[in-house]
């Protein structure tokens, strides 16, 4: 089974469309709970309603930002209204101890084949493959990285934030990238912060994919592994990149 809430907006049909996949903490509280982590555990409703009427704050990023990210993120608000996007939250299965190619693309499958067209036709989504991004956090990070190097041509930005990923796959996370990327190009970003116990791992991948010449993005911003970062810069950062990268702009 399954389950997933999409996020409805008045102006939908002409959003672009996000698929934001939670932490491990969500897998283990059921299909409707973690369906819901986005949403009620790292209140990214309060973050979109707030890129919606900026500035933002630095209470609105949990005082876990640096104040040049800060006027960054502001001047980019500035400059072009913030626009929104559907935003498209599936339960996150914990694929960390199911780690075989069948249990990954089963999870791809359903993302691509039947979560999208569902979310899209539930709420008038004219959205294609190009308007589509997908993003996640730690465990869902992972599974976003996994899910968006599988399938490219489903996604025009591919976003990880703070993924649990090991130095060991390392080559495999590349290999992926460099594979999806001379098959159908999208946009890629890797987000860590200086207290991510993942952040050696994130760094050494966007070293190797430096080396292998696939075009991506590294953020490395203030704050530690845990809810209070995913409530500020870990929601922010990512529903304003996807959104302006979906949207043609330059991401801050």
């Amino acid at each position: 089974g399954q389950r997933a809430i999409v996020r409805q907006n008045p102006d939908a049909a002409d959003l672009p469309v996000l698929v934001a996949l939670h932490g491990s903490a969500g897998s283990g509280r059921g299909l409707d709970l973690g369906a819901k982590a986005w949403r009620d555990s790292y209140h990214l409703d309060k973050m979109y309603n707030r890129l919606l009427h900026p500035p933002l704050l630095t209470k609105d990023l949990g005082e876990i930002t640096s104040l040049e990210r800060l006027k960054l993120l502001n001047a980019s608000l500035k400059k072009d209204d913030f626009q929104g996007l559907t935003l498209v939250c599936p339960y996150t299965p914990d694929l960390m101890s199911d780690r075989s190619p069948g249990a990954l693309s089963d999870f791809a499958d359903f993302v691509v084949l039947d979560l999208l067209p569902k979310a899209r036709s539930a709420v008038g989504s004219k959205a294609g493959p190009e308007k589509t991004g997908i993003d996640g956090v730690s465990l869902g990070g992972r599974l976003a990285l996994l899910v968006g190097l599988s399938r490219p041509e489903a996604f025009g930005s591919v976003g990880a934030l703070q993924p649990a990923i090991r130095q060991s796959e390392i080559g495999m996370f590349a290999t992926m990238a460099k594979q999806a990327m001379d098959k159908h190009p999208f946009a890629l970003r890797l987000v860590s912060s200086e207290a991510d116990p993942f952040l050696p791992a994130v760094r050494a991948l966007s070293d190797r994919l430096r080396q292998d010449g696939v075009v991506h993005e590294l953020l490395v911003v203030a704050g530690h592994h845990d809810y209070d970062w995913n409530r500020g810069p870990g929601g922010a950062e990512m529903l304003l990149w996807h959104e302006r990268v979906l949207r043609g702009i330059r991401p801050p």
